[in-house]
């Protein structure tokens, strides 16, 4: 008996330590973290094989929060959902062929469940970051899908484009906005960029008001110019949200902070543009990280019977470390709130976060924030990618972890942006991680942005992954 007891003391203590040994592993990526899981969190990885992917966008269908479009770079290249973001098919020929390269892509959808897939094709940049000197043929495009994103037309729809010639400006960096609501304008597209000459560069839009098949002339609707290079002083980041009457508001970067303007007539006209939020400059560096910026994302709160709420998000290093920030405006943009911090980690603490996306559930007004987030490492280095919602209008922020295994860029590039949507309680968010290949040491080289150089010495091995969050759905 009493070697029967001691069997089962001795049995308990090894089970004891292997629990305790199996929760000194587990700490790192959780505890050190310090963030709960987003409820029903789960990732999955869109480009199995690394490559040059980054710059992703995410879309939801308006009539069904369980359809949607993904795409990213290099080449432009789209994927569809119909199961709430389980299961992925990516779609055949969205890339253009007459052109080398194609990216800095963006999607979304009308409220007939069209697909809308907007990229930037060229055959070779400028001089690096100056990209308006001696830029080759270049344009923004559109490419149509009257199926939800599992077919493209085989044509893709010029936006604005120019031959290769002395002089010609270099068009980067377009978001497309879709006017969903059942105002006056329902149905017109915008899409917006940076224009980069050798002088300067301003922000300009295009509209169509035909579902894609035509656009107009660019407009330009940056009051100031910038500077005309892609690594500081440009204006650079245009976003836009459209309001249930049809007014579309739309804010960038610039060098006095997020600059503001909107149009009341579909986009033929713009108020004068003007600083809307001061911030800390929104190119800066992050550590490991080729290049990094705090661009602006504007979502809206416009739910019927609730007053209109925008918010702007973006992030800088007013801080010191690179912070996550928000504000908020309750009469239609012409004044915002305080900013508020959205990452909820120590302040001061030397952690950067960073490349925010931001989205509101346009059922139930919650608003949600992902980012890189450095709060797992010490050494601020190592990247896991984390969510944020509000309930209460932005005023604070609850922080969820949607991944715990963290990766090092490893000085590589992993884009300029990162993607967001929600509805009807459903969170999908979009990012590039940086994966070490076999055999990879050290740091790699800087490669050219959105272009691999054909003899890097470490090819870049990004991936695309989708998480999937489940809230339940709330007034």
């Amino acid at each position: 008996m009493r070697h029967i007891t001691f069997f089962r003391h001795h049995v308990r203590f090894l089970f004891s330590a292997i629990l305790f040994t199996a929760s000194l592993l587990w700490m790192p990526a959780t505890l050190a973290q310090g963030l709960p899981p987003a409820p029903g969190a789960r990732v999955v990885d869109l480009t199995p094989q690394p490559g040059f992917h980054d710059e992703p966008s995410i879309a939801i269908d308006p009539s069904d929060p369980s359809h949607l479009v993904a795409a990213w770079q290099v080449t432009a290249t789209a994927a569809y959902s119909t199961d709430g973001g389980d299961h992925w098919t990516v779609a055949k020929n969205t890339a253009p062929r007459n052109y080398r390269m194609s990216g800095d892509v963006s999607v979304t959808f009308d409220n007939h469940g069209h697909a809308y897939l907007c990229y930037i094709a060229f055959d070779k940049l400028g001089t690096d970051q100056y990209w308006g000197h001696n830029a080759t043929r270049n344009g923004i495009f559109v490419r149509r899908s009257l199926n939800g994103g599992k077919t493209w037309e085989p044509q893709a729809i010029t936006v604005f484009a120019h031959p290769t010639q002395p002089g010609i400006p270099f068009e980067d960096k377009p978001i497309i906005v879709a006017d969903t609501s059942h105002g006056p304008y329902s149905g017109n597209l915008y899409v917006g960029w940076t224009q980069f000459t050798e002088s300067q560069s301003l922000l300009v839009l295009s509209r169509s008001t035909d579902g894609g098949k035509s656009w107009s002339k660019p407009k330009v609707i940056s009051t100031r110019p910038g500077l005309p290079r892609d690594d500081n002083g440009a204006v650079e980041g245009f976003t836009g949200a459209v309001a249930r009457d049809g007014t579309l508001y739309v804010a960038w970067a610039d060098r006095a902070g997020i600059t503001f303007t909107s149009s009341h007539d579909g986009g033929k006209t713009f108020e004068p543009s003007r600083t809307a939020v001061p911030t800390a400059p929104l190119f800066f560096t992050v550590v490991g990280v080729d290049r990094a910026n705090g661009f602006p994302v504007m979502t809206i709160d416009d739910r019927p019977g609730h007053p209109e709420r925008l918010y702007l998000t973006w992030s800088d290093y007013s801080n010191g470390d690179v912070d996550i920030f928000t504000a908020s405006s309750t009469d239609h943009g012409r004044t915002w709130s305080n900013a508020v911090r959205v990452n909820n980690d120590p302040l001061h603490n030397g952690i950067d976060q960073f490349f925010a996306w931001a989205a509101v559930d346009s059922s139930t007004g919650a608003l949600y924030v992902d980012f890189y987030d450095r709060r797992i490492s010490p050494k601020n280095r190592d990247t896991t990618v984390s969510l944020a919602r509000s309930t209460d209008g932005g005023n604070s922020f609850q922080n969820y972890a949607w991944t715990t295994a963290p990766f090092d860029a490893e000085g590589r590039f992993i884009g300029d942006y990162i993607g967001l949507a929600a509805h009807a309680g459903r969170v999908y968010g979009i990012w590039a991680e940086q994966r070490k290949l076999p055999g990879q040491k050290g740091h790699a080289a800087r490669p050219v942005r959105g272009e691999e150089p054909a003899a890097s010495p470490v090819r870049n091995a990004t991936v695309v992954r989708v998480g999937v969050a489940r809230f339940e759905p709330s007034k």
